[in-house]
């Protein structure tokens, strides 16, 4: 039976769709397989890590009728690659072989059952359905994601805090150091859901996820269980497993009262940042500011008593300021922020900062100081 005929574009587009959460080693071989279902005209394509599952629905020719069968999904993304993208492929299946054929070339692939793919047992409990433009979810991921952290034996800051209620998304992302805080308004009201996403699924979904605009904007559909998550879009279907655990209290974490506030240039800031940076050792990252009437300083030096002082000039008032920072965390969120102007808010000389948008309560960025 012929499973598939199309040209290499198509096929390719469909199998990276689902490829990303397939590991490199595996405890199970059949992991590494990518299953798939032909049903009438309909190929389905399955892959899984046993937490989570994503599948595409595609029509991608061949012959009409059931089949189900499983193959390396690598392999087979690495040969089309080979392949002009107008050239038309073909997948045979053969009893335990797959035959890949494209013009003068034919490859025979070993093929495992397709009914000893484990596929993830999805919830019965799902909340309500409710959806959010594709490009304003992939926003708020780039803009709190970057503060995940990684591997941290708090489990439960390896992903992102999800909290849907009324009619507002919001995302909170921290390691500890730093905490990122993104909202955005939909379109129904929903009821009060707090879930934890795994880094894995982040990652994935910034992948996966469409940044078109206008009238057609694609949209994504999302729902919640105790236990699992669901998003279908662009005829996808992501199934994941949810971080369990307490996520700390975010509200009592970004300060309320801080009454020296700057407003200045992201792009300006950032550069200086990037200058000074270089001056920094490896291992320790720190910058100083000293924020004072009309300017503020960025310094950094280094174990080779080498320094840089970089000043800029700012509309400020208030008190004097020296504090220090690991200049990665302040790189990292005005690189994942678009706006012009950005406005730090700061108490003193030891106390966490605040980064946000003038005239914006959409975006918080909490960084903690550190000793220089």
């Amino acid at each position: 039976m012929i499973v598939l005929k199309a040209t290499q574009d198509k096929v390719l587009a469909a199998l990276q769709s689902v490829a990303g959460i397939v590991e490199r080693r595996h405890t199970l071989p059949i992991l590494a397989n990518v299953l798939i279902r032909k049903t009438g005209n309909a190929l389905q394509l399955t892959t899984s890590d046993l937490e989570i599952q994503i599948r595409t629905t595609a029509e991608l020719g061949g012959d009409t009728g059931e089949c189900m069968t499983t193959m390396s999904v690598r392999k087979l993304i690495d040969i089309l690659r080979t392949m002009p993208g107008e050239q038309t492929v073909s997948l045979e299946s053969d009893q335990s072989r797959l035959i890949l054929k494209a013009g003068k070339s034919r490859f025979t692939l070993h093929s495992l059952p397709g009914q000893d793919f484990p596929l993830v047992q999805e919830s019965a409990a799902f909340g309500p359905v409710f959806s959010v433009p594709q490009k304003t979810l992939k926003s708020l991921l780039g803009q709190v994601s970057f503060t995940m952290a990684v591997q941290d034996i708090r489990y439960y800051l390896n992903g992102i805090l999800f909290v849907a209620e009324g009619q507002t998304l919001s995302l909170i992302a921290t390691d500890g150091h730093r905490l990122a805080f993104a909202c955005a308004t939909l379109d129904v009201q929903v009821p009060k859901q707090e879930v934890i996403l795994p880094r894995k699924t982040v990652l994935e979904l910034q992948r996966l996820l469409s940044d078109a605009d206008g009238d057609n904007r694609p949209h994504i559909e999302m729902q919640f269980a105790s236990n699992q998550a669901k998003f279908t879009f662009g005829g996808m279907e992501f199934v994941t497993k949810l971080v369990e655990g307490k996520f700390p209290d975010y509200n009592r974490v970004i300060p309320k009262n801080h009454h020296n506030c700057v407003t200045l240039g992201r792009a300006a800031l950032l550069t200086s940042l990037q200058r000074t940076a270089i001056m920094t050792s490896d291992k320790f990252k720190g910058v100083r500011l000293n924020l004072e009437p009309g300017a503020l300083r960025v310094a950094s030096s280094n174990a080779e008593q080498e320094e840089a002082v970089d000043e800029l000039d700012v509309d400020y008032a208030g008190d004097n300021i020296e504090i220090g920072f690991n200049v990665t965390y302040l790189i990292d969120a005005l690189a994942n922020m678009e706006q012009d102007m950005v406005q730090l808010a700061f108490a003193d000389g030891n106390s966490s900062a605040l980064l946000t948008i003038p005239a914006n309560d959409n975006f918080k960025y909490v960084v903690m100081p550190m000793r220089i």
